[in-house]
């Protein structure tokens, strides 16, 4: 027997999921191709009307279940239609084609998540009296201490759950604000927005044992108080190799005449963390810097000098859609041509 979870983005962004009990194990090295296709109710994920509520759901990539353990298994799927088109909502069917294309470019993305743990809608480490908060930011990034690190237990569970379930993590570190935390995961193509909604399960699945949840708004409190990014390094094989930095400067020029529209596709509610505050860049403005942090793309010292490497777009916010974003940069960066 194994239990396989079906997991898929509804028509708000978000994870969901349902349980189907195989009477069978999946056995051999094709375990996918073994998995059915699935179908849910619509109408209660802004997907369907109650009148026509099916979609249809098909499996694309498994991971081992660390909640179950061995022989149990996520399943990520996409949506579709009845009539077999993709599901409106499904943007990882464009993104497919889009980061397929030339693969011999082998783009690669190293996405830093980060996120708010929260109880009771309030991050970790802020009063539940609304009109109270706590030390200013300056020990809680990379800190330790109950008076700094808040839902460590947690998050260290959640990044012990990712790994089972064979994801791809580089690292994680508290951030700059109280109850703030941020997860990393690098891998190249369609894998790594695949996993980014994985370990986005994983996160809320997991803080349900505490109590607590998830938010990946990009700015939960307002004030004088850092908000969360989605910052997403990349880089193709020719930036990585001998002689790359010319064409990681192209790429980022590429970048500036797309700013407008990129932002449209950055996340909801991104203008309330892209102030030009906060180690952000202002949201109407393009900018970049080696090392700047306050830059809407950082070159790492390290690619300035070894003359090769990748870059990060700081500006994608934390609530982004991975499949637009993977693919519109690399789109943008190496599929058109320089006006």
């Amino acid at each position: 027997m194994s239990m396989l979870e079906y997991i898929w983005i509804d028509g708000f962004g978000n994870p969901r999921s349902k349980t189907k009990v195989l009477s069978t194990p999946l056995q051999g090295t094709d375990c996918l191709n073994q998995i059915p296709e699935w179908n849910y109710d619509g109408s209660s994920t802004g997907q369907a009307s109650g009148n026509d509520s099916e979609v249809i759901i098909r499996p694309v990539a498994m991971y081992n279940d660390p909640f179950r353990r061995i022989g149990h298994y996520l399943v990520l799927c996409e949506t579709y239609l009845p009539n077999g088109e993709p599901h409106p909502s499904n943007t990882r069917h464009s993104a497919v084609k889009i980061l397929e294309t030339h693969p011999e470019l082998e783009p690669m993305f190293g996405i830093e998540q980060e996120f708010f743990l929260t109880e009771g809608g309030r991050p970790l480490g802020f009063p539940q009296d609304i009109n109270q908060y706590p030390a200013p930011q300056q020990n809680y990034y990379c800190g330790s201490g109950g008076n700094n690190a808040f839902g460590r237990k947690c998050i260290e569970k959640a990044f012990s759950n990712c790994l089972r379930a064979g994801l791809p993590l580089t690292g994680l570190n508290a951030e700059v604000a109280p109850g703030q935390w941020e997860f990393q995961v690098c891998s190249t193509g369609i894998s790594a927005a695949d996993h980014l909604y994985i370990m986005r399960y994983i996160l809320s699945r997991t803080t349900e044992t505490y109590g607590w949840d998830v938010d990946f708004h990009p700015k939960p409190i307002q004030g004088d108080w850092n908000g969360s990014g989605c910052h997403t390094n990349f880089s193709t094989r020719p930036m990585r190799e001998e002689g790359g930095y010319p064409v990681i400067l192209e790429a980022i020029q590429k970048l500036s005449q797309k700013h407008s529209y990129h932002m449209l596709h950055y996340g909801a509610d991104n203008e309330l963390r892209m102030t030009g505050k906060h180690e952000t860049a202002d949201y109407n403005t393009f900018t970049y810097g080696v090392a700047n942090r306050g830059a809407s793309v950082r070159i790492p010292r390290e690619t300035e000098r070894t003359q090769r490497g990748y870059f990060e777009d700081r500006r994608p916010a934390s609530n982004m859609d991975p499949y637009l974003v993977t693919s519109l940069i690399y789109q943008t960066t190496s599929l058109t041509s320089s006006e």
